[in-house]
């Protein structure tokens, strides 16, 4: 007599193991509150203090849509650096992570999984954004404007994703940290998102186009308003994403090479 073998269990889908990464990495996020805190309710106290108070801003539709839009921005920046600078290079100091890199999965399930996550805290950081914009001031927009502009943040979002990779592999934890912080008000500033730049001076508004930030704004803006878009914006999203692309490949090519000789 004899036993037929059992037939073996077939491997999960890309997509099953997508899903369940992202589960987890959720799960580890929220287990430390303050992170996610300082995502989502820093950018809606920030438009709560400082635009709602202003009446000739938050009274004006195009001024108070426009700051709505900034604040937005700036919610979707913060999320990328932080999830995947932070996430990133605790990882590397963490003898969990080569023990992932061991397992069956493939690597293309890790990364969906992180930007999908990601994807989840950006889109709950601008609910409180929208909520209070909605709310205490002037800022409006069809519901086929906030679609278009949703996916025009998801556009944007790609190069601050990608430099929080590069920050990742390039810097240790506590580096990290201290580095994303700067790099993020410093792009929140010169980018226009907390002082629109029409207030800046002829040299800063030039130097401001150059940044990610100010073209990820005009960029949503153009989404939400419609009318002309400049070419510096949709040429410096690509040229971003480009540079940002290739110097989080050569920092990862490096950090295996340190790390898996």
């Amino acid at each position: 007599m004899t036993i037929a073998p059992e037939a073996a269990s077939p491997a999960p889908s890309t997509l099953r193991l997508t899903a369940l990464h992202a589960k987890y990495g959720l799960i580890e996020t929220f287990r430390v509150p303050i992170a996610v805190i300082g995502t989502v309710v820093f950018p809606a106290l920030a438009l709560l203090f400082f635009v709602v108070p202003q009446r000739s801003v938050a009274e004006n539709p195009l001024y108070a849509t426009q700051a709505v839009i900034s604040l937005c921005v700036f919610a979707v920046m913060t999320n990328a650096l932080f999830s995947f600078g932070l996430t990133i290079s605790e990882n590397r100091e963490k003898p969990w992570d080569p023990y992932l890199r061991t397992l069956p999965a493939p690597g293309i399930a890790r990364v969906l999984a992180q930007i999908l996550s990601t994807g989840t805290l950006g889109l709950v950081a601008i609910l409180p954004v929208v909520l209070v914009g909605g709310v205490f001031t002037a800022a409006h927009a069809t519901p086929a404007r906030i679609l278009a502009g949703i996916l025009a943040l998801a556009v944007a979002a790609v190069p601050f994703m990608l430099m929080g990779t590069a920050i990742g592999y390039a810097l240790p934890f506590k580096a990290a940290i201290a580095v994303i912080q700067i790099v993020m008000f410093a792009l929140a500033f010169i980018g226009g998102l907390f002082l629109p730049p029409i207030l800046f001076a002829d040299w800063l508004n030039e130097l401001s186009k150059f940044t990610p930030s100010r073209q990820a704004r005009e960029f949503v803006i153009w989404a939400v308003e419609g009318g002309p878009v400049e070419w510096w914006v949709w040429v410096g999203i690509l040229v971003w994403t480009v540079a940002m692309l290739a110097a989080s490949l050569a920092l990862y090519r490096r950090d295996e090479g340190k790390r898996y000789r």
